[in-house]
């Protein structure tokens, strides 16, 4: 029998809490995550810039005392491996992204117009990217080895000497700039393919009607519409190629050789570290790593916005 109590129990209205979480159930689920995901990477960034200040050697229990910017003037001043990394990083990222885009440029407009057996050149020409950074590393290390590598037995066909390749300081970074193109050319091809795709026809084809010619067409009408592409895929690669510690460390090591010949600064932030267990000149090199990417990342948005202005 039904008594009066339970036809009169039922969802009452809800409390002040409820109704707040279900007028702000945007925040409810978002703002955890959020906050979560803030503190992973803030505090890693905050310590970094906490112990560049500090003498943080030997030990991660041992003391360490502040001394200000001792650290950057030591690195700037007094720190023979610290500007020739500089200019390793530059060229290593220079070097392998404009041949990265000018082949990836290349790659994409060749892909643009439809033809027979397209779908198997692009699987082709992705391949390079399914495989992990140092799984290529160890690869190109075996193809390149002087002695048993295929490389130099190439070479040896049209009666050329072999060379010493990633085992020779004068060429090692030049060969692993080869090797990161190989890989991430492809990336590149994808970005502005996809950029391609998206550009109206009309332009190219009242450029046709006005005689122009195909390089014409290309230098006047699609790349200035294409330039958001060109720099998105010049900013992704450029910060990859920059922080580029795996294919490095994979072939060359602590040190980035007996000579440092492939020390990059990330390299030689790890070598401070692990190696020389100097945390506060490790993160000096870190936090001005930094600084070097915010800069570039903020000179490329501005060349972007210069020339969407033109």
């Amino acid at each position: 029998m039904t008594t009066e109590g339970s036809r009169t129990r039922g969802a009452g209205p809800p409390g002040p809490l409820s109704a707040w979480a279900n007028r702000h159930i945007k925040w409810v689920f978002t703002v955890p995550a959020l906050a979560f995901t803030a503190v992973m990477v803030l505090f890693p960034v905050i310590y970094t810039v906490v112990l560049s200040v500090t003498d943080a050697r030997g030990s991660i229990q041992r003391d360490f005392s502040f001394i200000g910017a001792g650290n950057f003037v030591e690195m700037f001043t007094d720190f023979p491996r610290f500007w020739p990394a500089v200019g390793r990083t530059f060229l290593f990222t220079g070097g392998a992204v404009l041949v990265e885009l000018v082949l990836g440029l290349g790659i994409a407009l060749l892909l643009r117009k439809p033809f027979r057996g397209q779908g198997a050149v692009r699987v082709v020409i992705l391949m390079p990217l399914v495989a992990t950074p140092v799984a290529v590393a160890m690869m190109w290390l075996l193809i390149f080895e002087p002695t048993i590598g295929f490389a130099n037995e190439f070479l040896g066909w049209f009666g050329i000497s072999g060379l010493g390749w990633i085992s020779d300081p004068g060429q090692a970074l030049p060969t692993l700039m080869f090797v990161d193109i190989w890989q991430w050319t492809p990336m590149v091809a994808l970005i502005l393919l996809a950029g391609l795709s998206t550009l109206p026809e009309e332009p190219e084809e009242a450029a046709v009607v006005d005689g122009a010619n195909a390089w014409q067409r290309l230098i006047h009408v699609t790349l200035p519409m294409l330039l958001p592409a060109i720099v998105a895929a010049v900013l992704l690669r450029s910060i990859d190629a920059l922080k580029t510690f795996d294919l490095l460390y994979a072939t060359k090591g602590r040190g980035g050789g007996s000579l440092h010949e492939a020390e990059t600064l990330n390299i030689l932030a790890y070598s401070l570290s692990f190696e020389y267990n100097d945390y506060g000149m490790a993160s000096a090199v870190l936090v001005v790593f930094f600084l070097i990417i915010v800069l570039f990342s903020w000179l490329l948005f501005r060349i972007s916005k210069v020339g969407s202005q033109q």
